[in-house]
């Protein structure tokens, strides 16, 4: 093909470009699932990243075993949406604040037990070796134009979804400033999905099994959203809203509000597992690699693209991976020489924390959120 032995495009190296769309789709997919429990339905959840634990060990740990991946990758997920469950029975009656403390409690005891269960997890020494998807498939000249054809579709159909909630946007702004601010967001999120576009294409003319999580990471991207998408525009989705909104008023119009609640955060829980599962294929297993910052890291991408805004969902996951998650490297690194190794990962929290406050200040509705709709304005 044409793109054959090339290494780089526009000074991005290829495998490099891979390695961050493979971040973007799963950290995408991952924060669909909080956006589900936070921007449709007002659950506050900072212990996300269980439910990521659980997927990843699961799907590892039964793909060991000889179970197929596929389904490996729904038990995660199901074992997920249970410990959801388990979450939701216990604490969605009482107040808001309760189910943010046992969350994040939680998130710490699966991780505890991950890393002190020898026998089932291989504790601290983490797992390394386990199956993969698409690591034995030759590519051939179709199988290249098919992968290509798959991501030009989608490709298409995101930068159609894209502009047709920017121009909604669009109509509704009446000030200059405000309408020039959108174009150039609009402009520059076109530009990120062609480059992720170009790269994907270079990527499978040089094909290894690493092009194949990628494009098996897009594929499961864009079903998710397309399946939330049609949830949310629902009437069960309206209701998410109306609850987040006031659930007194549900209450009276004759919902059962628990009911809803239950079921929004049991979905975004499974969600969060089949992430994990991704998550397990694009880098080894170690407990330690599920601590709380990777949910704070979610929250930043929710609060960025918009709560109760898929697309701005994923877009907040690309702005992220491009320059936030670098940027806040970069500032904590030793190249600097300002801090010692041992202060790096609490400075990196203190500034993810500095920039989530300043966006809420800056931009609290994210990129396509509606402000009016915000549940931390309550």
């Amino acid at each position: 093909m044409i793109f054959n032995e090339v290494d780089s495009f526009l000074g991005i190296p290829i495998g490099y470009g891979v390695f961050l769309i493979i971040n973007i789709a799963l950290y995408a997919i991952f924060a669909l699932g909080l956006n589900l429990q936070w921007g449709f339905t007002g659950l506050i959840n900072f212990g996300h990243v269980a439910f990521m634990t659980i997927g990843v060990y699961t799907t590892v740990l039964l793909s060991i075993a000889g179970v197929p991946l596929i389904l490996a990758v729904i038990a995660g997920g199901i074992l997920a949406a249970l410990l959801g469950l388990l979450i939701g029975l216990s604490t969605l009656r009482l107040r808001e604040d309760y189910l943010a403390i046992l969350t994040i409690g939680t998130s710490e005891v699966v991780r505890l037990i991950a890393k002190n269960e020898d026998w089932l997890t291989k504790g601290s020494a983490g797992i390394q070796v386990y199956p993969r998807p698409l690591e034995k498939i030759d590519s051939s000249l179709i199988q290249q134009l098919s992968m290509s054809a798959i991501v030009t579709v989608i490709a298409i159909i995101a930068i159609w979804q894209l502009w047709r909630q920017f121009r909604k946007i669009w109509r509704k702004e009446a000030k200059k400033w405000s309408k020039i601010t959108l174009g150039i967001k609009g402009v520059v999120a076109s530009v990120l999905i062609i480059l992720t576009y170009m790269i994907s294409l270079i990527a499978f003319a040089n094909y290894n099994a690493k092009v194949g999580l990628m494009l098996l990471s897009l594929i499961a991207l864009a079903l998710l959203y397309w399946g939330l998408e049609f949830l949310v525009r629902s009437p069960w989705g309206r209701i998410l809203k109306a609850i987040r909104e006031d659930e007194e008023v549900a209450k009276a119009l004759g919902k059962n509000v628990f009911w809803y609640k239950l079921q929004a955060f049991v979905l975004g829980g499974g969600i969060g597992g089949i992430a994990g599962a991704f998550y397990a294929w694009q880098f080894s297993v170690y407990p330690d690699n599920f601590e709380p910052i990777i949910t704070f890291n979610t929250w930043m991408i929710v609060v960025l693209g918009g709560a109760g805004n898929n697309l701005g969902t994923i877009l907040g996951s690309i702005l992220f991976w491009v320059i936030f998650e670098p940027l806040t490297r970069y500032l904590t690194s030793t190249e600097l020489g300002i801090l010692e190794p041992s202060q790096q990962g609490a400075v990196r929290i203190m500034l993810i924390g500095i920039i989530l406050m300043g966006l809420m200040l800056w931009q609290p509705q994210g990129i396509l959120g509606k402000k009016q709709e915000l549940t931390l304005n309550k």
